[in-house]
């Protein structure tokens, strides 16, 4: 049985939870957590009364911390949220407070299995659900920069006026604003993405994709509708043991920190890491990415 327990039921939380269940999926219970006790039994209501239509009957309810001792997953998506004008990193000292406490109180129940976190900023908190948690690092996954990938594959797709599946394209380092694109990688089928884009075009598109969330809370306040299917496409990756390649905030043992890079996940979390040939250019990029999250955790 796959007991899904989700921490956080703002924005985010809930749009994981909506798309979680409007799709196939391997998911028999999902117990959600947060500090407004009423909003979760409003949402619980809520969602539950979505199931006549839903393709699965997932077991939805309210819970506490005691659910996470023989959860699947552990799903975070508390935190404070990135207002105008504030960059991810701005919310460090706020969310690493909020995630030592819930990620003891975790632990604590006796929980053993696979964490996955959406909390900004993602590589800092990633890594210390990791350092509080003390699991194996196979087991601690952020959404890295599946999100970012995802904006990416949608852009070059809609300027080609191709499916997006059929765009071969990551993007790779922080998610946050010294992530890249590694153009040497990216394909269009089998054929290199510079035999259809100028290199001006290209650097149109990254700082499209760069500048996506600041562009959309600025907007509408909030991004969190992509995020909540990056994390179900995560979930769906884990649970129906799919060795999916997906660009995950995972560990770097080399530099000790955890950085957005295409991995193969499946039942164990993160089952190995996919070997990229970056350019000297790339290289020099992934390092900045590298540095500034080191800075960043060096903060705290």
């Amino acid at each position: 049985m796959n007991k899904i327990v989700l921490i956080g039921c703002g924005n985010v939380g809930m749009s994981y939870a909506y798309a979680l269940l409007n799709q196939n999926t391997n998911v028999n219970e999902l117990v959600l957590i947060d500090l407004n006790k009423e909003r979760v039994i409003g949402e619980v209501m809520d969602l539950n009364h979505c199931l006549s239509f839903a393709p699965n009957k997932i077991d939805i309810k309210a819970g506490s911390y005691k659910d996470c001792k023989d959860a699947t997953m552990v799903v975070i998506a508390a935190g404070a949220n990135q207002e105008k004008g504030e960059t991810r990193m701005d919310l460090i000292h706020k969310n690493s407070k909020i995630f030592k406490d819930i990620v003891t109180k975790v632990m604590d129940s006796g929980f053993d299995g696979i964490f996955l976190i959406a909390t900004n900023p993602l590589d800092v908190m990633t890594y210390l659900t990791w350092k509080y948690s003390n699991l194996s690092t196979n087991k601690i996954i952020g959404t890295g920069t599946s999100l970012d990938t995802a904006r990416l594959r949608y852009m070059i797709a809609n300027k080609l006026k191709i499916n997006p599946k059929n765009v071969h394209a990551y993007v790779i380092g922080e998610h946050g604003d010294s992530e890249f694109v590694p153009w040497s990688n990216a394909n269009i089928g089998l054929q290199n993405i510079k035999d259809y884009l100028n290199k001006n075009e290209l650097n149109e598109i990254y700082l499209d994709v760069k500048n996506a969330a600041y562009e959309i809370i600025d907007r509408k306040g909030a991004t969190y509708y992509g995020i909540g299917m990056c994390l179900v496409r995560i979930t769906n990756a884990i649970l129906n043991n799919e060795n999916s390649i997906i660009t995950v905030s995972t560990y770097d043992k080399d530099n000790n920190i955890f950085i957005g890079l295409p991995v193969i996940i499946n039942k164990r979390g993160v089952k190995d890491r996919i070997n990229i040939n970056l350019t000297e250019e790339e290289k020099n990029k992934l390092q900045n990415s590298i540095k500034f999250i080191k800075e960043a955790i060096l903060k705290l």
